[in-house]
């Protein structure tokens, strides 16, 4: 499911010719995405939409989709250095149009349509120690894009590129922490929804193009200040384009991944209404070691909130503790984060950070890893930009 609104909150910085142009810093960007954090009545006319099931190939569509309004390159992992000291991590590179269609300009490789953003934390568990980092680009002059062959997403220097020898290696480095990493895949890619069509809404084309790649296989070092840490685990990554929103009345979304110890996988997403219900749009999967799928609907799994969290920054208010259960796999999980302060607030303000669960399934004990996101408990994402 996840970010529709957060890509939502890139900023619409229209100069004369109608297109982006700038240079920020880091922090020079995130102040201009603050100030131009507009209430939306947009038309979206003209950009494609997710309408058809079983419309995903590969490699094709491991690349980028310029014609949908929004996109996003995600991962998570759950890392360790094999003495018991834990790390999770985020890194997501998000895509939007400003226009749909594509800007052909033979005077500038300067000019674009197309606006790029990058999330990238490290969550030091041992240490409570959390680092966010953010940056922006143009999708021009080779400041950033996405391609599908070879496999390659990138802002600048943070990168996810597909090696010769197989596997791609992830690149971040935002001074404080950095991440080397190689991930190889196990599985092949798991299509949720509709043979990967993921409905939001009851509305005519609100939906996404939705994957993951799970259970990947990670190696590779973490840097915390001048420490370097060799690290091995498992990431996930999904990646999602799409032209649509939060529909009215909705508030933001919890989603759950989870790697089990047994092999298997978990993905779930809620969105929340203001009304305190949940949008029957809700959805998930269950991935079998053998990478079968169980798609799952709202009505599968009930969720407990056990444990709530305030953040010192924001003031937000997170759950910090669940209990999972879900009838149709007899699978019942409590959960918590590895550490309580998982918060971005960047140029919006979500929480996403490394979680563990335990419980049973199929009346055997089970325990998983996996990342938690939670939105719209600063503010309602619908109808953001």
């Amino acid at each position: 499911m996840k970010r529709l609104s957060i890509i939502l909150i890139i900023f619409t910085l229209l100069v004369a010719g109608g297109l982006v142009w700038w240079n920020f810093g880091a922090g020079s960007a995130t102040a201009v995405a603050e100030a131009t954090f507009l209430q939306v009545a947009e038309d979206t006319s003209g950009f494609a939409r997710a309408t058809e099931p079983n419309n995903i190939e590969f490699p094709r569509d491991l690349g980028a989709h310029d014609d949908y309004q929004t996109e996003w390159w995600y991962y998570t992992g759950n890392l360790d250095d094999g003495n018991g000291r834990q790390f999770g991590y985020q890194f997501t590179i998000f895509r939007r149009a400003l226009t749909p269609d594509a800007v052909t300009d033979a005077a500038s490789d300067w000019r674009s349509n197309q606006v790029y953003l990058a999330h990238f934390t490290v969550s030091d568990v041992a240490n409570e120690a959390f680092y966010p980092h953010e940056r922006f680009s143009r999708g021009a002059a080779g400041l950033a894009g996405a391609q599908a062959v070879p496999y390659r997403v990138w802002l600048e220097d943070w990168s996810v590129e597909e090696l010769p020898s197989g596997g791609v290696r992830l690149l971040a480095d935002g001074g404080d922490v950095a991440l080397d990493l190689l991930l190889t895949q196990t599985l092949p890619p798991i299509l949720h929804g509709d043979g990967g069509l993921s409905a939001k809404g009851p509305e005519p084309g609100n939906a996404s193009y939705y994957y993951s790649q799970v259970r990947q296989e990670t190696r590779g070092t973490v840097r915390i200040g001048e420490e370097t840490i060799d690290v091995t685990g498992l990431s996930w990554k999904d990646h999602e384009y799409s032209t649509s929103a939060l529909s009215e009345g909705a508030i933001g979304w919890d989603w759950f991944s989870m790697q089990f110890d047994n092999g298997s996988s978990l993905m779930f997403f809620q969105i929340r209404r203001e009304d305190g219900t949940l949008e029957p749009y809700s959805s998930g999967s269950f991935i079998a070691a053998d990478g079968t799928v169980t798609h799952l609907t709202r009505e599968d799994w009930s969720l407990e909130v056990l444990d709530e969290w305030t953040s010192p920054t924001s003031g937000a208010t997170y759950p910090a503790g669940w209990r999972i259960e879900i009838d149709s796999l007899d699978l019942v999980l409590e959960g918590r984060p590895l550490m309580p302060n998982q918060e971005l607030n960047v140029s919006t303000v979500y929480w996403e950070g490394a979680s563990q669960f335990s419980g049973t399934l199929a009346g055997q004990p089970v325990s998983a890893i996996g990342y938690v996101e939670m939105t719209g408990y600063f503010a309602t994402m619908n109808g953001r930009i």
